[in-house]
């Protein structure tokens, strides 16, 4: 398991297209990567899971993991930033080894960019039961923060209430806290038999302390993702050890 920055030049007419289209920016990433047999899950398949951030200094970083090492060479000529080597981009990482020595109990700051959606429409009349509803984004905080502590629930870890500030981070009592910041709409275009489909996604960026309940859960979280939509951007859950 691989994770990779890139650090993208905006100036760049392909990075330009590429942000403006969730799903150019999908086939982008993709292609740093072989084909595989059954090219519809081959996200899945080589465990690819993706998110754009935001660097005030720089412009845009693209994180993206994965199963085997990205191919830079895939990349069109002048799509990364020259950075002269400082820091070194692009720049890959393995991070299984520190996935495994996560175990119960431990602590860990995280970031996860997520599209928290609830299903609806399941029941469909004379036709009977339906299970895969439509998806519909969930707006309030109160519902946001519902959907993050299930997740935990469901993947092995529980969220820790925190108050992050300039200098400590202070933990305080129940309920779980953690600060959901919109960060806009992603959208884009895909083609598909029925012609092209508007791609719309609503995107929250979560950012907090957890604890791990469940290592094997837990690492299978890091792995495959968090909620829907991992194919664009969303999904990949970082972590790493809080400041002392």
């Amino acid at each position: 398991m691989y994770l990779s920055r890139l650090i993208l030049d905006p100036r760049s007419r392909d990075v330009q297209r590429d942000l403006a289209d969730c799903q150019r920016l999908h086939q982008r990433v993709m292609s740093l990567f072989p084909d595989v047999p059954d090219r519809e899950d081959a996200r899945a398949r080589l465990g690819v899971l993706y998110r754009l951030e935001a660097d005030t200094r720089r412009g845009y970083t693209l994180l993206v993991q994965s199963l085997v090492p990205p191919a830079w060479a895939a990349l069109p000529e002048g799509y990364l930033l020259d950075t002269g080597g400082a820091p070194p981009n692009p720049e890959s990482k393995p991070v299984a080894q520190a996935y495994d020595h996560i175990t119960a109990g431990t602590i860990l700051a995280f970031r996860l960019r997520a599209n928290p959606t609830k299903k609806i429409d399941s029941w469909q009349g004379r036709e009977g039961y339906r299970p895969n509803g439509r998806r519909v984004e969930l707006r309030r905080a109160e519902d946001q923060i519902a959907w993050i502590v299930r997740k935990g629930e469901q993947h092995g870890f529980r969220l820790l209430n925190v108050k992050l500030r300039r200098d400590t981070v202070t933990l305080l009592p129940n309920p779980p806290s953690v600060d959901p910041r919109p960060a806009g709409r992603v959208t884009g275009w895909r083609e598909d038999r029925g012609g092209v489909q508007r791609l719309t996604f609503a995107a929250v960026v979560y950012e907090g302390l957890l604890q791990v309940t469940d290592a094997a859960r837990f690492r299978d979280a890091l792995i495959g993702g968090v909620g829907p939509a991992k194919a664009y951007g969303f999904g990949l859950l970082s972590v790493m050890r809080p400041p002392e």
